[in-house]
């Protein structure tokens, strides 16, 4: 359907009762459970309405990292854990981790999923099966649903004040790296013509929950947190969250330049100490920044896996490495980080040769 007319104290009271509703649902166990709590609005939403459903302090995990230039969340999370009376465990994923665990994390993702979150999200996993949680509920699918992403709010600026139609362009475009050119998409491509009767933003959120959230962050999720035999759930993805989501109208999602704007509304009246209408700060994993550290030699290690060899060209590859040697380029890292990614994935899950030690160990093994 198209978007329903709804003010914004008719919008709250039904995101309060969907949402209440799905969490009480999705927390049903007999087994113990959890969150995953970053601080940020989604998480922040459901930690509201578990306070309200349980009897019991929630237990609640975050992630984040030391050493490095990029915001740590750790402390914003503990002033919303404590807030709401939860009980709070943080993890930190180090430079360290990542070049040892690396291999380990790869080695589970059977799908070649390389998103930066599946790090922190395989450490948490391990931290909340150490504390006995078997089943952990997080904030996966509100920035898709209530429209979160900075690409939404682009997408509703005029065209003289920056706003674009939201188009994926695969990173390594125009690099020149890989051998075949990288894939892209328009929105409208993806989106059956009995729904062009959406607003441009629901289609650029429909094209998200049809794409990016099942083939990447679901698949993040489930694979990080069932190797360690704890199951995640996702209330905002409740048939009936969705529905209402999907329904509301483009002035409940994006205003005054802030995304997810009824949910925020809603929070702020629910858990105002979450602090919810300030503006979204966005998760950042250093990848770029650690890679730049052992650059070159992870570039030659990376370019000298016959199967990089196949879609990419070496020389181009060890440059790409070289640029980054004490330089972290954000889009430098993130094509260095795919090839990284692909070369241990396919050694994994192709190949079959059996993952032992670190990047280093296992990259450097005769092939």
């Amino acid at each position: 359907d198209g978007p329903a007319d709804w003010n914004e104290e008719e919008a709250i009271k039904l995101l309060d009762d969907v949402l209440m509703d799905s969490v009480a649902v999705h927390q049903r166990s007999d087994v113990p459970y959890g969150l995953f709590l970053s601080g940020g609005v989604d998480s922040s939403a459901i930690l509201a309405c578990m306070r309200e459903l349980n009897e019991r302090p929630v237990e609640a995990f975050t992630a984040g990292f030391s050493g490095t230039q990029v915001t740590d969340e750790r402390a914003h999370a503990q002033t919303v854990a404590k807030a709401a009376g939860a009980n709070f465990y943080a993890v930190d994923f180090n430079e360290d981790d990542f070049w040892n665990l690396l291999p380990t994390i790869v080695g589970c993702l059977d799908d070649p999923t390389s998103d930066y979150a599946v790090l922190p999200t395989f450490k948490l996993g391990a931290l909340a099966r150490e504390r006995g949680i078997k089943v952990v509920l997080t904030g996966e699918g509100g920035d898709e649903l209530f429209a979160g992403y900075g690409r939404y709010r682009r997408l509703m600026r005029p065209w003289w004040m920056g706003g674009r139609p939201m188009r994926h362009k695969g990173i390594f475009e125009g690099s020149g790296i890989l051998r075949e050119p990288a894939g892209s998409w328009n929105t409208p491509d993806l989106i059956n013509t009995s729904h062009r009767s959406w607003t441009r933003l629901q289609q650029a959120q429909a094209t998200d929950c049809a794409g990016w959230l099942p083939n990447d962050l679901l698949i993040k999720l489930d694979r990080c947190l069932m190797a360690h035999g704890v199951e995640g759930r996702t209330p905002f993805l409740d048939l009936e969250v969705a529905n209402i989501a999907m329904r509301l109208p483009d002035r409940l999602k994006i205003r005054n330049n802030l995304g997810k704007y009824i949910l925020r509304k809603w929070l702020n009246k629910k858990f105002p100490e979450a602090k919810p209408m300030s503006p979204k700060k966005g998760f950042s994993v250093p990848v770029a920044e650690w890679i730049s550290k052992k650059a070159r030699l992870s570039g030659e290690l990376v370019a000298a896996q016959p199967c990089i060899g196949e879609v990419a060209n070496a020389g181009r590859v060890r440059a790409l490495f070289s640029s980054l040697d004490g330089n972290p380029n954000r889009k430098a890292g993130q094509m260095a980080w795919t090839l990284l990614f692909y070369a241990l994935w396919y050694r994994f899950h192709i190949d079959r040769k059996p993952c032992d030690g670190d990047v280093f160990d296992n990259l450097s093994i005769a092939n």
